[in-house]
């Protein structure tokens, strides 16, 4: 089978849904106070921080392990992420809409509170149905979003054998893309979701091993964030599906 050199995938840094979010959750409202529909959500200051840092990282790297190619999803907190962490690279950026973030339906801009009081019905068939299969009304569920991903992969690696091939997605595809690399089972998955937060700016790479499969090199690193003076996103500010 075609395989990648090396894949990398970085979320995209702090957005201002990621604030808003983080502030309905303390205060215990229903409702997140966003002012754009979620592909048009833009970066925080911070996350413009995080993604500078992000851009002089890739520039420390040796031209051995430098991305060949990278691509991003369309919403526009990972566009501004990947721009800003590619400026003056050289490396051509392509966006794909498989590397949405999962859409919500109904339960679009509301926090987990605001799911279980507006909607109690959803919040029980989630607990019986369970997080990776559950689709909520007009949204996707993990599976759905492993689907395209799957594509996506398969595309990259048909395209790109031997490269080296970065993406700039959102926390659900970090974990779905270590699911559809690494093999995991939906128990390990689910269990990588309830002990991890994949934070803002966070880097998470497989490079091809003797064998020509992929193994992981790092999962969920801010180390670069450190190393070039950003605030890294705490982990409780880092806002997660409301189900």
């Amino acid at each position: 089978m075609a395989e990648l050199a090396t894949l990398w995938i970085i979320r995209h840094g702090e957005s201002t849904a990621n604030v808003a979010a983080t502030a309905a959750e303390a205060a215990g409202a229903e409702l997140i106070d966003l002012t754009h529909r979620d592909a048009d959500v833009p970066l925080s200051p911070t996350g413009e921080e995080q993604a500078r840092a992000t851009a002089r990282w890739l520039a420390g790297l040796p031209e051995a392990r430098r991305p060949d190619v990278a691509v991003v999803s369309p919403y526009l907190r990972a566009v501004q992420t990947a721009e800003l962490a590619l400026a003056g690279t050289g490396i051509p950026l392509s966006r794909d809409e498989r590397l949405r973030d999962r859409e919500l339906g109904i339960l679009d801009g509301l926090t987990g509170q605001g799911v279980r009081r507006r909607h109690p019905e959803e919040a029980a068939r989630r607990d019986r149905l369970g997080k990776f299969y559950y689709r909520p009304p007009g949204g996707e569920s993990w599976t759905d979003v492993a689907l395209r991903l799957r594509a996506l992969l398969g595309d990259l690696r048909r395209d790109h054998e031997g490269r080296r091939v970065l993406l700039f997605g959102h926390d659900a595809l970090v974990f779905l893309t270590r699911y559809l690399v690494e093999g995991l089972t939906e128990a390990e998955l689910m269990a990588l979701t309830r002990e991890q937060v994949v934070a803002n700016c966070s880097i998470t790479g497989w490079s091809a091993g003797t064998d020509g499969r992929l193994a992981p090199d790092v999962f969920n690193d801010v180390g670069h964030l450190h190393a070039q003076g950003a605030r890294p996103t705490r982990e409780d500010e880092v806002h997660a599906e409301p189900v």
